[in-house]
């Protein structure tokens, strides 16, 4: 991939983005433009992302290590933290410090959510699935391992 400082603003709207599918949640799915990709970062994710009208954007999830956050470009949704659902709308910042409550974003409205999704790309993070069961080690850009949250013992 050719890796360029400047992505302007017509080659952001010719690109045609990436159909991407969340492997825990089937009802998660957006169309992703990976800026920082394209750019050549390599610690900060950046992407634009559209979220279909009922479609969550990805599985519930929280970081242990890495931070992320979004800016509602477009459109209305919600927001779940934790147990808290918020409603969210374009010009609204929602911000995920590393080891907070799990979350995600819905399109509850009646047209696309459109979104910047900005984080962390640490050598080595932990995603917890929680309804799903699941937790995630993930390094150095792997897909990583995923566990059964119930299948871990601590070392004594």
């Amino acid at each position: 991939m050719t890796r360029k400082q400047l992505v302007t603003r017509t080659e952001i709207a010719k690109m045609a983005g990436q159909d991407k599918k969340h492997f825990l949640n089937r009802d998660a799915r957006r169309m992703q433009k990976s800026l920082g990709d394209i750019a050549g970062l390599t610690k900060l994710g950046f992407c634009i992302i559209e979220v279909p009208i009922g479609s969550a954007s990805c599985a519930f999830h929280r970081h242990i290590f890495e931070e992320e956050c979004i800016y509602i470009l477009e459109g209305t949704g919600t927001a779940r933290i934790g147990e808290t659902v918020l409603q969210v709308e374009a010009g609204d910042f929602i911000a995920y410090p590393a080891g907070s409550e799990a979350h995600d974003l819905r399109n509850t409205g009646s047209n696309t959510l459109k979104c910047i999704i900005a984080g962390q790309r640490l050598d080595f993070d932990i995603i917890d699935y929680p309804e799903q069961g699941r937790r995630l080690y993930r390094a150095n850009g792997e897909k990583g391992d995923l566990v059964d949250v119930a299948m871990i013992t601590r070392r004594q």
